[in-house]
This record gives C-alpha cells, structure tokens and sequence, in this order.
C-alpha cells in the first residue's frame, strides 16, 4: 500500500473512532457485553460446580477464560488481516506490564475482595473506577487537565452506580474486602492509561490479546497450584467459558481502540453502564434475585447518562 493511500485509511480510521456517536455507541457495546458477564458467570459457576468462597479455583476459572479470550483475539484478528498478529519485540515488556494491571493484579484482587465483601458493596466500589481512571490519566502520567466538569460528571455517574445497590449496602469495611476490591479499581485506572499510552507503539488489538493470553496462564497456573480446581465435564459449562472469553475478547479490543484515539476520561465515563446492564441482564437471567427496584435503575440510569452527557457535553481543546 502507497503512503497517500495509507494516509487516507489511517484518517478515515481516527475520523471513524473519534466521532462521539461511534465512540459512544462502541464503548456502550463495551459495557453492554461487560454487564452480561454477571448472569453469565454466576451460570458458569453453578456449571463448573464451584463451592461458595473457593477462591483458587474461582481465580482459576478466570485465569481460563483470559487466557481462552487471549487465544482467540489473535486468531480471529490473525485471520481477518491475513497475517499472524506478533507484538514489535520492543513492545513485549509494555505487553507484560499491561497484563500486570489489566488481568493479573485486578481480577486477583477482584475476586480475594469480592469472596470477602457483599457484591453489592463490590459494585458500587468497582464504580469508582472511573475516577482512578481519570485521576491517573490527569494527576500521574497528565495526559489530560482534570477539570471541574469531570469531576461533577465523575460525582453524578457514580450516584446512579450506589442508587442501583441501595437495597442491602452497609458502610461495615475490611482491608480483604473492600480494599481489595478498591485495589482493584486502582489497577484498572493503570491499565486503562497504559494501553492509551503504549497502543501509540503498537496494534490496542494485539496488546489485548497477548496480554490476556500470558495474564491468564500466569492466573491459571498459579491457582492450579494453589488447589483450585473445575469441573468442564459438561457442554453447557465449556459453552459458557467460550461465550466468557469472546465477550472479553470483542470488548477489551474494541475499549483498547477507543482509548487509542480518544482521551481516557471519555471512553472510561461509560463505565458506569456496567452496572445498569449487569442489573437489566442479571433480572431477565434470574427475577427477583437482585431486588434492584425499577424506579431505583431508571433514576440511576438518568444519573448515569447525565454524567456521560456532561462529560461530552463541550469537546476539549
């Protein structure tokens, strides 16, 4: 291809991923298949046989479905660009390191703080990782200003996120649970601005999925060694692991695009729509179960897009 013509596909392409109703389209893509990832894995769980607080082989399951996402990111984007998809060997320390914070350290600490922490506490405290986000992107690494409108935005999104689990929320805290949830959160923000630094240097596609291939065999490994173990015996149980790692595989590559070409407070603010379509789904999959009020989710959904609307309301110089 001629360098005119790689020029106009590159442009074509920026225009495409810069455009608000795309980037807000994609990203609610992102969080629609996220929030499915709630019903779906407490299915997987009652599949897999999973006793209630066996960690290792929760963290197990997971480190299985990374490394399957991983897997099948290269190979489907392998095939669709006709050529196998390898990191620069430059760019293999800045993949391990992604994987560190994206898959390694969040979902270990993820899933120690959640068997440790009520998941209604867990996910009003997963909302907060719009705010590290943001605060890293601006404070550590100044990508971006933090402004006055990003805060606000930040407050008003994340009253819909404690709205939606009202019902059941208590103030009571411990350093394995809760705090290991917040770490979490933490993790998620350095990942979150890492891939928007480091897909300057490299394809955000192959960095998702080398790094969910080598964070879930390191998960993986580690909890087999621990004792963890899965029951896979069954259709319904592997089904479920594959739909786990395809819907990780399309969001992470997708999500990593758009924090290629747009700032992390951008992409990140639609975060808080996980919750609202993981209690949307999670009521269709199991009624009555996440005693989340109707008239609670649609106040908390208006919250929420009123934080995404401010956010986006003025385009930043």
């Amino acid at each position: 291809m001629k360098r005119k013509e790689v020029f106009f596909v590159e442009n074509k392409t920026n225009k495409l991923f810069t455009n608000p109703w795309f980037v807000a389209l994609a990203a609610l893509l992102c969080c629609a298949l996220w929030g499915s990832a709630s019903p779906a894995i407490k299915i997987g769980y009652e599949l897999i046989k999973l006793r209630s607080g066996d960690v290792p082989s929760t963290i197990l399951f997971a480190g299985l479905r990374f490394a399957l996402a991983g897997i099948l990111t290269i190979i489907i984007y392998s095939i669709a660009r006709r050529k196998v998809l390898v990191p620069q060997k430059k760019n293999w320390g800045k993949v391990m390191y992604i994987s560190l914070y994206q898959t390694i350290l969040q979902y270990i600490f993820f899933y120690i703080g959640l068997a440790n922490t009520a998941s209604v506490k867990g996910a009003v405290i997963s909302g907060c990782n719009v705010f590290c986000s943001i605060l890293i992107a601006s404070l550590l690494f100044r990508q971006e200003k933090l402004t006055a409108k990003k805060i606000v935005a930040c407050i008003v999104g994340f009253a819909g996120i404690i709205l939606i689990n009202m019902n059941g929320l208590d103030l009571k805290m411990s350093f394995f649970g809760e705090g290991f949830v917040f770490f979490s959160t933490i993790c998620y923000g350095m990942s979150s601005t890492l891939i928007k630094i480091y897909s300057n240097d490299e394809d955000p596609v192959i960095i998702s999925g080398y790094q969910f291939a080598a964070g879930g065999i390191i998960m993986a490994a580690g909890a087999f060694l621990c004792g963890g173990r899965i029951d896979l015996g069954s259709a319904e149980a592997i089904g479920m692991l594959i739909y786990l790692a395809f819907l990780s595989a399309i969001a992470y590559s997708l999500w990593g695009v758009l924090l290629k070409f747009n700032p992390v407070s951008k992409v990140t603010v639609y975060s808080f729509m996980i919750p609202v379509f993981g209690a949307l789904l999670s009521e269709i999959f199991f009624p009555g179960a996440g005693g989340v009020l109707v008239i609670n989710l649609i106040i908390a959904l208006v919250l929420i897009c009123g934080g995404i609307l401010l956010l986006n309301l003025k385009k930043e110089k």
